[in-house]
């Protein structure tokens, strides 16, 4: 059996202030006929990555709408996740494809958590390629079937890619962040959506200056010092190497500059500890570069902490699915540096509400130009944070969601 998810209960009429009354009121129409359908989301982990935090914000809202939704997380041990791993890596460009053994060990652990799903659904949603082969294996467990891409697919392995996707395409309809990651080939009912951040969560809510000053200063952070901060798991497409060569660019012109590296461990990431490994090597013991996780304390009030007391945001990503740490530096107004890829470019209009950059040198000048130029900074804050109130908080994508569900349910 697959496991169930706690969670706690949240309102949508928190967030009229937020996002205006004309949205919300256009979710609870959408919701209307949806009362009482029984919805289900399946990922591979409650924790550590965007996919468990945008669960934990979306279901709760739906059951305020009265809509039966649950979240279940798949079962699997380290070989399985450490297959899925490399998928996710070669879905994402990497050259190596699963070898005959790996794509077993897949379909087996696919096959398990199919014979676990209990109950009967109006809605499945998949969420990312772990538990992609359930439905081949399930079908007759729900109505429609929907499978939800979180990774960028702009560039995969064509083996990789030429293999998933009969699965792909047995699905009712799937949802891309955007349009460049619908793989050629795949006909059918694509929709393309962005995800969200919830601006009420511990991780955005607003944090007063003095209350991130001092959750910064018990990591040894100076707070009257320039802080360049990046947050994202500690994996090679996120660049933290990159961030550490551009930061010490900077530092060659601003010497007080420090940088801190935030990340949390998941458990569907086994290479994560020695990567945290290989960047804690290569900051070589410079005291102003801090390289922290969830293991040292570090949790949705510090992420937000450090995030609203850096001087500069950076996530100087080599291949991004969408980047939701992004979204969460511009909610917080704070001027932002990004890597021109996957869903990145949507939020940044560079010069606009931050910077698109392609390598350290590009990071390493337009930190330093921020951290020149407070005025500049303010004005990218302003801009960025505005953007992501339109189109990054978490009721439009509720909205979304349930314009689909919808769609599906009346077709039959």
């Amino acid at each position: 059996m697959l496991q169930e998810v706690g969670l706690g209960d949240r309102s949508l009429a928190d967030y009229t202030h937020l996002v205006g009354r004309p949205l919300i009121e256009e979710i609870r129409d959408l919701a209307g006929p949806l009362e009482g359908k029984r919805v289900l989301h399946v990922s591979a982990t409650a924790f550590g990555g965007g996919v468990s935090e945008i669960l934990y914000a979306l279901v709760p809202l739906m059951k305020d709408l009265k809509v039966d939704v649950h979240w279940q997380v798949i079962l699997g041990r380290e070989e399985f996740f450490n297959v899925t791993k490399l998928l996710h890596n070669s879905l994402q460009g990497d050259p190596q494809a699963l070898t005959p053994e790996q794509q077993d060990i897949y379909e087996r652990y696919n096959l398990l958590n199919a014979m676990g799903l209990e109950g009967e659904w109006d809605v499945v949603v998949i969420h990312d390629p772990q538990p992609l082969l359930m439905r081949g294996h399930a079908e007759d467990r729900a109505k429609h079937w929907v499978w939800r891409c979180h990774i960028d697919l702009s560039n995969p392995n064509p083996e990789s890619i030429a293999s998933l996707l009969p699965y792909i395409g047995g699905y009712d309809a799937t949802m891309w962040h955007v349009p460049a990651y619908v793989p050629d080939g795949l006909d059918g009912n694509v929709w393309i959506v962005p995800p969200a951040i919830d601006p009420l969560s511990p991780k955005n809510m607003a944090l007063s200056p003095e209350d991130a000053s001092f959750v910064c200063e018990q990591f040894g952070i100076d707070t009257d010092r320039p802080l360049i901060c990046q947050v994202s798991r500690f994996d090679p497409w996120k660049d933290p190497i990159g961030v550490i060569d551009a930061y010490r660019l900077v530092h060659e012109e601003l010497p007080d500059t420090q940088l801190a590296l935030v990340g949390s461990m998941a458990t569907d990431d086994p290479e994560g500890w020695e990567f945290f490994h290989e960047t804690y090597r290569y900051a070589d013991g410079d005291s102003d570069i801090k390289i922290l996780n969830n293991l040292n304390n570090v949790g949705a009030i510090e992420v937000n902490a450090f995030q609203s007391q850096a001087d500069v945001v950076m996530q100087k990503s080599l291949r991004e699915g969408f980047g939701l740490t992004v979204t969460e530096a511009l909610w917080k107004a704070r001027p932002t540096i990004g890597g021109d890829v996957g869903g990145i470019p949507l939020q940044i209009a560079d010069g606009e509400t931050g910077y698109l950059v392609s390598s350290p040198e590009e990071a390493a000048r337009r930190s330093t130009e921020i951290l020149a130029d407070p005025e500049l900074g303010q004005r990218l804050g302003r801009a960025g944070k505005e953007r992501a109130r339109g189109e990054f908080l978490m009721p439009r994508l509720l909205r979304d969601y349930l314009k689909l569900f919808t769609q599906l349910i009346s077709s039959t």
